[in-house]
């Protein structure tokens, strides 16, 4: 009966999202203001009825219902809980499950915390949100029932996928829903300000939250995937360009540009239409990915679905979205005029700068990401190619290079009319330390990759040049040092969360700078008491034994570093199989430092005893996680600032609004 209540709370929480998809827009087009509350009931029921829909395929999970054919293909009786809970999403049915319900709390929260938003607006958001809401739920009890039940019950079930049974993997795909679903909401809001034809300073201030919250999500979703691929897979590296780490990449850069313009809207009532432009297509981004992945278009882990049905079904839902508002874009679009001037050199000069390279470089990604795919449907599979890393390093870097620059030098210059000389001069510090840094680099590798010197100079110039508009803002040295002090502690977390967010994006250079250059890698047979050297760090091999986990057997190997005969850790690398799939994985022996992990995997044994082991030193790569946590709790403390908790400055003239809190 359990599985029965959830499909059945799905099919009211689809009833309930059609009347939330209606009645709202009518009441918001006729000025009803009863019509457009029930906006926020429908949204609160919607939630509620899909939380309870969650829960029972969880309880299935976790209570082993082997009835469940979605169970039965997912889980194992053996399996420890913490997977048997991330298993619910761990599979296509349940992730779809989880995608509407995250679309469902977002507009929950919308309908709890607006407000101060304008009845009209609110209304028409809530009724777009409804309608994607709408093409889900048809997707999922048409396609992908989470609860069809086998009979008769299988006595034990088939186990996920061993490579999903970590961690990692268990908050990563809720993080990076929460940042896909996420960006829903300023996709909406985009909607509803087309339907009005009108987008101000209020309207950027109401969208930037739900953007900065999708944002931030999105971020720390990828750097958990990254994380994940880095010791989970045992090659030693983090990211390789896969068409479905694109599809989570592609999105976070559209909506990098969508946060900055947001600022332009709101700051000085220009750039609208772009800024309306880039809500859509964040969203579209996060659709596309959906597609990729649930197509079967694509061979990925991440890729559950195989089904053709299910691809068209997605593709349709795609079109319909993305054409439709992009009809509706091109038909409203030209209604929502600019009032603000700017010379290119000026604060709005260096935000359209960021949005054009960024925009420029999710074209690039999606480029390459869909070319290989269109050769091989236009050739009928005859004529397959790759579009990997040298592809997307030899674009994708130039263009970033540029963008980093001009992060440093933006918040320096005044709005309107700027001079970039000033700015310059005040970075001279900046640009000597990235000077030296480059040089101190070359001096250091020997000249080895010049793209690693480029690297760590504009990581430099970046965290110096950040650090100096901060110094500004305070005037450090120009007043007295308690004065400066004072203003430091009051400065506004929004201010606070822009510098953590650009540092955080200078230590994530600096991360990858270093993994992607300098890597150390030794491959060899070891057998017990060899010693193999990396970058001046000993590798003692000191065996391997058997051990039994709790579905799984593991030989574990034992490497015993040291330096200058200095014992400086030990490392414990498994290779697993899964005893019901007979499946084998490989989880890395890591030790980390600052100046960059130690990093082991043990592979087959061979006949005379020894073991294929792979030895890696990669320098720095702990910034890259650092510089990840950075940017998140960037956009938690600029969500926390006292504008967002407030509400948004006041719209003019409009009957069908309530008093706004002012900042």
């Amino acid at each position: 009966m359990i599985a029965e209540l959830g499909h059945f709370a799905l099919v009211l929480a689809m009833m309930v999202a059609i009347a939330q998809s209606i009645v709202p827009m009518i009441g918001a087009y006729q000025n009803n203001i009863p019509w457009m509350r029930f906006g926020n009931h429908s949204a609160m029921g919607q939630f509620l009825l899909v939380a309870i829909s969650f829960g029972c395929l969880m309880h299935a999970y976790v209570t082993s219902d082997f009835s469940v054919l979605n169970v039965v293909q997912n889980s194992h009786s053996a399996k420890p809980m913490l997977y048997k809970i991330s298993g619910v999403w761990g599979n296509h049915e349940g992730s779809m499950l989880l995608w509407v319900l995250i679309l469902a709390i977002f507009g929950a929260a919308v309908a709890a915390f607006g407000q101060y938003l304008p009845p009209a607006l609110k209304a028409r958001a809530l009724s777009v949100q409804a309608m994607i809401a709408v093409g889900f739920y048809l997707f999922i009890i048409l396609t992908s029932n989470p609860f069809e039940r086998v009979f008769p019950p299988a006595v034990d079930g088939q186990d996920l996928n061993p490579l999903l049974q970590d961690p990692g993997l268990a908050i990563h795909p809720p993080m990076l829903y929460l940042g896909y679903v996420g960006f829903s909401m300023a996709f909406s809001f985009a909607i509803a300000a087309l339907i009005e034809g009108r987008v101000d300073a209020a309207w950027a201030r109401w969208v930037r939250p739900w953007t900065l919250a999708a944002w931030g999500f999105l971020t720390g979703g990828i750097a958990l995937g990254s994380w994940w691929a880095y010791y989970e897979l045992g090659w030693g590296g983090f990211w390789f360009w896969d068409p479905v780490e694109n599809a989570s990449f592609m999105p976070w850069l559209i909506g990098t540009a969508l946060l900055h313009s947001c600022i332009v809207v709101e700051k000085r009532d220009t750039m609208k239409a772009w800024t309306v432009f880039l809500a859509i297509l964040a969203f579209s981004f996060s659709l596309l990915g959906t597609f990729l992945v649930r197509s079967g278009v694509l061979t990925s882990v991440h890729a559950f679905a195989t089904d053709p049905e299910r691809g068209v079904f997605i593709l349709i839902l795609l079109l319909i979205v993305v054409g439709g508002s992009l009809a509706l874009y091109a038909w409203r679009a030209p209604q929502l005029r600019s009032t603000g001037l700017f010379q290119p050199i000026s604060r709005e000069g260096a935000l359209l700068l960021n949005n054009l390279l960024m925009g420029t470089a999710a074209g690039v990604v999606l480029l390459g990401t869909l070319y290989p795919l269109f050769i091989d449907a236009i050739s009928d599979g005859q004529d397959k190619i790759s579009v990997g890393p040298p592809f997307f390093n030899a674009v994708f870097i130039p263009l970033m290079t540029p963008m980093i620059v001009a992060m440093a030098i933006g918040p320096l210059l005044p709005w309107k009319r700027g001079d970039l000389g000033k700015a310059l001069k005040t970075l001279w510090l900046s640009f000597a330390l990235a000077i030296l840094c480059g040089l101190a680099t070359w001096t250091l590798q020997s000249g080895q990759s010049p793209w690693g010197i480029v690297g760590v100079a504009i990581a430099s110039w970046l965290i110096i040049g950040t650090l100096t508009e901060v110094a500004g803002r305070i005037r450090l040295f120009k007043i007295p040092v308690g004065d400066s002090v004072r203003r430091f502690i009051n400065l506004p977390r929004a201010s606070w969360g822009m510098t953590l967010a650009h540092l955080g994006l200078a230590m994530t250079v600096a991360g990858v700078t270093g993994a992607g250059a300098w890597t150390v890698e030794r491959v060899q047979s070891m057998a017990p008491g060899d010693t193999v050297q990396v970058s001046g760090y000993d590798f003692r091999f000191d065996g391997a034994e058997q051990k039994q986990g709790p579905n799984y057997l593991a030989t574990e190997g034992k490497f015993t570093v040291t330096k200058n005969g200095n014992f400086v850790t030990v490392l414990y690398p498994e290779k697993r199989t899964y005893t019901v799939r007979q499946m084998a994985t490989t989880e890395a022996g890591i030790h980390t430092l600052i100046s960059g992990d130690l990093y082991g995997v043990i592979g087959d044994s061979k006949s005379d005893g020894s073991y294929v082991t792979r030895i890696y030193f990669n320098p720095l790569v702990v910034w890259m996680w650092i510089g990840a946590i950075s940017m998140m709790i960037g956009s938690g403390l600029s969500l926390s600032d006292r504008r967002y908790r407030v509400g948004a400055p006041t719209r003019t003239s409009s009957s069908t609004q309530q008093p706004q809190a002012a900042e």
